[in-house]
């Protein structure tokens, strides 16, 4: 073939049109479009099903105008092994044979210099033929840019691998759904494939959820939007747990393992060689992530040796069956999109390896909390810059601790189950992960007493209480670490009895009865001198300090405060440090120090930027923010109590969202926005009502009050007991997006549906003359003669008074009466 005929030939393309609109990946294709003017191969790698050959279509159309030799598709799909892709080349260029000339290099001369752009797609048919292809031609041809699709890396000279990535999925909930692309393209496919489908506020979350659940697959996503024919997003998102019975009807001219989401699962698998798929299915038994040491412990023996592991687990990467996305305390971590990893896990069902699999599993999982446990405990001790790596890689193995432990409550084997909680008692303490360990405890400890150690009970009942406690739950509490005591009492378990006793002690304080508090505390110490538990004696000494502010003795306070954070100290512990710090800047902020306040706070956030303890978190950046709120720094204030909301939502605890709300509430007070004030009062006061069982603190009447006095004087009794009902009405959620909105208005406005009613902490014009007689020092008779009243009523009275204001003394009344510019 001459030159000039090639010449001719090479010129246009034949580069498919769209069959429907392209969604999405605006970003990708604009990278692609750039790499592809300085890399000679670009080989888009990925799962099948992610959209690899749609994405290399849409670049090349991007980019044609720069080849003048034409952008040519060359498809691999059918290939079996042992054929060759030059004669495919060959014979979509025009470009013909040679007798005695190795098609290749006809090919090649043909080419020469043009500049054009050749795509091949599906190479992971013929993998190594389109390596050396690939090799040969842009070796010879300067002017060739090679753009190919696989599910593995070609492995070539000069190659350049861009890892397609899963479309993007809603990260803010519904309320972005429209920039999210995997919704984006569910809701375009699912239109043209039902003339009347639309978004509305009754499907977005199953939307949402659905994209989800398909990892953002592209090919999942269209199967499933094509159901919306026959089925409602509701009906598809409750059925996408059988997601391969579900997704088995496809567009008929797509190639057969494009069809169904398990043909093409399944085309890839049948590729594996035995290795790896006895890997990929053995790997199923780790939900979310894992690392090379977790897969060798795990996954190794009966024909899979501990050493063939690392090679093995790179073929699966290369292959795209296993994602490496991350990085872990310095360890790489590994995942498997879910659609991918329930294919395996069928496979390791069928296999009969499961349950074995799963055993190993569960006790890597012990073994691993048992690692981070004696880390944190005992001595010597580690410092902390050793202990918060293991941290980090706890933080991200929770999905598969909670697997270990559903796997083991199945399996009717709940000691282990409890183990690996118990050992987890400080990161789950620390970290606020108070759900789902509430649920699990509870259905562990259901089971008959004697089918647990009674060691491994008590400490499971100890934890119970502190789950329970930090949810603002103390009589849950209470009861579960009354049953705990008089156990260990009963076996001579003193270690679990300080833990009980600390609960029980912390009860007695928000019940606000002083006496049963200290012999708790005096007990607990003496429990946990006799095991020498450093760890407790500090959480006991920070008790001690709170129970002495939440009496105003703020001397004692600080002593007690200081001895916790000496411990601390010792134990080189950035849990333990900021909790001791936010006792000391509470002291302060009761001597009225705000800036000594302020610095203390601000350690203690420095502490914990690389560690999850989401509850001292929250209440470092609510202490800032009340801080700068009084110091009448308000944007500071809003911007402080804003991302401790935000935080707050995360743990899923209500009564820490109420506290955080009723703060934005004084913000907007400041702000001198009395609607939204009493609004979001209304609402806090409605969230802690609520929660059975909740404890309202010490003076929350009497905060109420002061709140809502303002409010009363610039809008008048009617108006400001009408809005908070309205703020008693509103659902949690609503509230939070009016908190976290404060340039909207509530959702809906309540009036008319329900009473209008003053709020309870309204105290009566005859009960602020007796709060004002209490704060000049009168006994109840002296009232009563004051007022000529028995001192029956009197007492009544003074009684309705302290419920209502919070207070268990007259000395908190008449301290509160005074402080208020009342006429």
């Amino acid at each position: 073939m001459t030159q000039d005929s090639a010449r001719i030939s090479l010129t246009g393309g034949n580069l498919p049109l769209e069959p429907n609109a392209f969604i999405g990946r605006e970003a990708d294709v604009e990278e692609l479009t750039e790499l592809l003017g300085v890399a000679r191969v670009v080989t888009l790698c990925g799962a099948g099903g992610i959209g690899k050959s749609r994405l290399g279509v849409r670049v090349a159309a991007q980019v044609a105008a720069q080849f003048p030799g034409g952008v040519w598709l060359v498809e691999l799909t059918e290939a079996v092994p042992g054929d060759l892709i030059a004669p495919r080349v060959a014979a979509l260029l025009g470009v013909k044979a040679e007798p005695s000339r190795p098609l290749t290099e006809t090919l090649i001369d043909a080419l020469g210099d043009r500049r054009l752009l050749l795509i091949i797609d599906n190479c992971e048919s013929l993998i190594e033929e389109s390596a050396r292809f690939c090799q040969a031609l842009i070796t010879a041809c300067p002017g060739v840019r090679v753009l190919t699709t696989s599910r593995e890396p070609l492995r070539a000279a000069g190659e350049t691998v861009w890892r397609v990535p899963p479309l993007t999925l809603p990260q803010g909930g519904v309320h972005d759904l429209a920039v999210s692309e995997a919704v984006r393209l569910f809701v375009d496919r699912a239109t043209a494939a039902s003339r009347g489908f639309a978004v509305t506020e009754q499907n977005a979350n199953d939307i949402a959820s659905l994209c989800e659940a398909l990892d953002g697959m592209p090919l999942a996503i269209e199967l499933a939007a094509a159901l919306c024919r026959v089925l409602t997003v509701e009906q598809i998102h409750a059925r996408i747990r059988d997601r391969f019975r579900l997704l088995s009807t496809g567009d008929r001219t797509a190639p057969a393992r494009h069809q169904t989401l398990r043909a093409t699962v399944d085309w890839s698998y049948q590729q594996l060689k035995e290795p790896e798929r006895i890997l990929l299915r053995r790997l199923a038994v780790f939900t979310g992530g894992w690392t090379l040491d977790m897969a060798e412990q795990v996954c190794a023996g009966n024909g899979l040796w501990a050493e063939d592991i690392l090679r093995v687990l790179c073929g699966l990467v290369d292959k795209s069956l296993v994602l490496a996305d991350a990085e872990i305390a310095g360890e790489t971590r590994y995942r498997m999109l879910e659609t991918i990893r329930e294919y395996a896990a069928e496979q390791l069902d069928i296999s009969g390896e499961e349950t074995e699999l799963r055993r190993r599993h569960r006790d890597h999982m012990i073994e691993i909390a048992g690692r981070i446990h004696q880390m944190i405990v005992r001595r010597p001790r580690p410092t902390w810059v050793e202990i918060c790596p293991m941290l980090v890689l706890l933080d991200e193995l929770q999905a598969n601790v909670w697997a270990a432990v559903r796997w083991s409550a199945e399996a009717g084997d709940p000691e282990s189950a409890l183990r690996l909680l118990v050992l987890l008692r400080w990161p789950t303490i620390a970290g606020g992960r108070f759900t789902p360990a509430d649920q699990w405890l509870d259905r562990l400890l259901a089971v008959e007493p004697a089918r647990l150690t009674p060691r491994v009970r008590a400490d499971a009942l100890v934890l119970r209480g502190q789950v329970a406690f930090g949810q603002g739950d103390p009589d849950t509490a209470q009861t579960v670490c009354t049953v705990a005591a008089e156990l260990c009492r009963a076996t001579g378990l003193h270690g679990p009895l300080g833990g009980a006793l600390a609960v029980l002690a912390w009860v007695a304080i928000y019940q606000r009865r002083p006496d049963r508090a200290r012999s708790f505390l005096d007990e607990a110490l003496d429990a946990v001198h006799k095991v020498d538990d450093p760890w407790h004696e500090m959480v006991i000494r920070s008790m001690e300090g709170t129970f002495a502010l939440s009496e105003g003795r703020a001397k004692e306070s600080q002593r007690s405060f200081e001895a916790a954070l000496a411990i601390a100290h010792e134990l080189d512990n950035h849990w333990a440090v900021p909790v001791a710090l936010i006792g000391l800047a509470q002291v302060a902020w009761l001597r009225g120090d705000l800036v000594e306040a302020r610095a203390y706070y601000e350690q203690a956030l420095d502490l914990l930027q690389d560690i999850t303890a989401h509850w001292v978190t929250i209440t470092c950046l609510s202490g800032l923010g009340r801080i700068a709120l009084a110091q009448g720094d308000l944007a500071t204030a809003r911007a402080r109590l804003i991302e401790s909301l935000r935080l707050c939502l995360g743990t899923g605890q209500r009564l820490g969202v109420a506290r955080r709300i009723e703060a934005l509430a004084q913000l907007a007070l400041a702000e001198e926005d009395d609607r939204r004030a009493v609004r979001l009062a209304g609402a806090s006061a409605a969230i802690r009502s609520a929660m059975n069982g909740a404890v309202l603190p010490s003076g929350f009447g009497a905060r109420m009050e002061e709140l809502l006095q303002p409010a009363r004087a610039r809008l008048g009794d009617a108006l400001v007991a009408q809005l908070w009902s309205h703020g008693q009405e509103m659902t949690q959620e609503q509230a939070v997006r009016y908190a976290l909105q404060c340039d909207e208005r509530p959702d809906a406005s309540p009036a008319g549906r329900h009473p209008v009613a003053a709020p309870l902490t309204t105290l009566t014009c005859r009960e602020w003359e007796i709060a004002e007689l209490v704060a000049r020092g009168l006994s109840n008779k002296a009232i009563a003669d004051e007022l000529v009243i028995s001192p029956a009523t009197a007492a009544r009275h003074v009684a309705n008074i302290l419920a209502k204001l919070g207070f268990s003394s007259r000395t908190q009344v008449a301290t509160w009466v005074i402080g208020q510019d009342r006429p």
